[in-house]
């Protein structure tokens, strides 16, 4: 054995002292994202079925849950609305005193230091559930990109500090891009979702959401989960039509996507740890046979290791007090 040459690898893992001293990649709460869920009504607190620990949330309660995200030291969230009524336009995502637009007006004037990002889309507030105008069954692209700017200008207005477009049509950035510029902000960034797939991982979102398509899918414009290159292309479009930020959803089951488009774009770019990587994860853990905290934090961490700049996820505000323990 003496005479053996071979590397000593385990030197830097002797102590849990040395290995944080040596660690490649960290979570800090600034790298996180908070989705929030808001309704009409009044005293709504009401618990998505598939999605432990989230809920709606009426305006009247939405100040508690604001001020705990922010005294947590989350710098962001975004804000997703379910409207009271629905129409086969989505009218209420643009209107003045939709959903979205009071929560944002409510938000700004709580907490000001606090980013608000609006989701920008159309499924939850058309009756259809489609992302766009529909005419004999057919998702139309360009009708639907007025819409679009228009909802993003209204949430603007509002006050949102981000606007990030969901949709995935054809020539979106470029016309929110365009919309907005034409209104006055000029300054105010696209968090475009870039590469948006196809994923079997949206099922309780939808739930919260109440967006689930009725009829068809939304196959014809998110993307094949198995392509890879169609990523690089669909993020380079976004970047010439003025994205700000890359989103990539979901995260955990495409982490090489993460890792490739940050590579080329050079861009800030958003993992969206989604809907179904957080319900397994809570329903694992509920039945005791994973430890929530370790896979949480482990999961997040091999989003930032992939290239993730930001991670908007649903353990946010779990994984900042975890954060604060390991100190």
């Amino acid at each position: 054995m003496k005479d053996l040459q071979f590397r000593r690898h385990r030197r830097l893992r002797g102590t849990a002292s040395i290995r944080s001293m040596v660690r490649e990649t960290h979570l800090h709460p600034e790298d996180l994202i908070y989705p929030i869920f808001v309704v009409e009504g009044t005293n709504v607190k009401n618990e998505v079925p598939s999605m432990p620990n989230v809920y709606h949330l009426s305006l009247d309660l939405l100040d508690a849950e604001v001020n705990e995200v922010a005294s947590l030291g989350i710098p962001a969230i975004i804000v997703f609305g379910v409207p009271s009524g629905k129409d086969d336009i989505g009218s209420s995502a643009f209107h003045v005193n939709g959903i979205v637009q009071k929560a944002i007006r409510q938000i700004k004037a709580n907490q000001p230091d606090l980013t608000v990002i609006a989701d920008t889309c159309l499924c939850q507030f058309t009756d259809h559930g489609h992302c766009g105008v529909i005419e004999e069954g057919k998702v139309l692209n360009d009708r639907t990109l007025n819409l679009l700017a228009k909802t993003a200008v209204s949430q603007a207005e509002a006050g949102a500090d981000i606007i990030a477009p969901s949709n995935m049509m054809d020539g979106f950035v470029a016309a929110i891009r365009h919309g907005l510029d034409e209104a006055g902000f000029i300054d105010v960034p696209i968090m475009s979702y870039a590469v948006k797939f196809a994923s079997a991982f949206y099922g309780p979102f939808r739930d919260a959401a109440h967006s689930s398509p009725k009829f068809g899918d939304r196959k014809t414009y998110q993307m094949d989960p198995a392509n890879r290159l169609e990523a690089l292309r669909e993020a380079e479009s976004d970047m010439e039509e003025g994205a700000d930020f890359l989103i990539v959803k979901p995260a955990l089951s495409y982490l090489d996507v993460i890792r490739e488009v940050k590579d080329f774009s050079g861009f800030p770019i958003v993992a969206y740890n989604v809907s179904g990587e957080y319900s397994m994860v809570k329903a694992a853990s509920q039945n005791g046979w994973i430890n929530e905290k370790e896979v949480v934090l482990e999961k997040l961490t091999s989003m930032k290791r992939a290239g993730a700049d930001l991670i908007l996820t649903y353990h946010a505000k779990d994984v900042v007090r975890w954060l604060q323990e390991n100190k």
